[in-house]
């Protein structure tokens, strides 16, 4: 987390750029971890020799690893609220996975802060618009509208 703010200051945020996480190599040794993780052992993913008969030309990461790496991406770039008990995800509104992410590219988040409610006393809900920019193209991985909640 990058820093803490008052709710105030972090209210202030809704409709203002947060900034880019670092970025993340997304290896064959992930992509294969996550694959042992999640039982999804398609070929696209973790045989590199049949996916290079692919229109991709190698492996690609699971559309999930990538939704994944959100959590991590954040840390770097999203400030927490001063005070707050607990932070868990609420889900999203929307998911757009919208290129695939080859083995051995490194990805990144940009996030922007689109609302910011108090859903209950002491339960501030946040909307954050998500992208994750593939490093050398033009074409974003995926796009999100992740939601969040903080219980100060």
């Amino acid at each position: 987390m990058s820093k803490l703010l008052d709710l105030d200051a972090y209210k202030s945020l809704a409709g203002s750029d947060l900034g880019v996480s670092d970025w993340i190599e997304v290896d064959q040794a992930r992509i294969d971890a996550f694959a042992e993780t999640t039982g999804d052992h398609q070929f696209i993913h973790v045989n590199p020799e049949l996916a290079k008969q692919t229109p991709f030309g190698t492996t690609i990461a699971h559309g999930y690893l990538t939704l994944s790496l959100l959590s991590r991406m954040a840390y770097d770039v999203m400030p927490g609220i001063k005070g707050t008990k607990m932070g868990v995800n609420y889900g999203l509104n929307s998911v757009r996975f919208l290129a695939p992410v080859k083995s051995g590219k490194k990805v990144r988040g940009r996030f922007s802060m689109v609302e910011v409610n108090e859903r209950n006393p002491g339960v501030i809900q946040s909307i954050v618009k998500v992208s994750v920019e593939i490093e050398g193209e033009d074409k974003p991985a995926l796009a999100a509208e992740w939601v969040t909640l903080a219980y100060i």
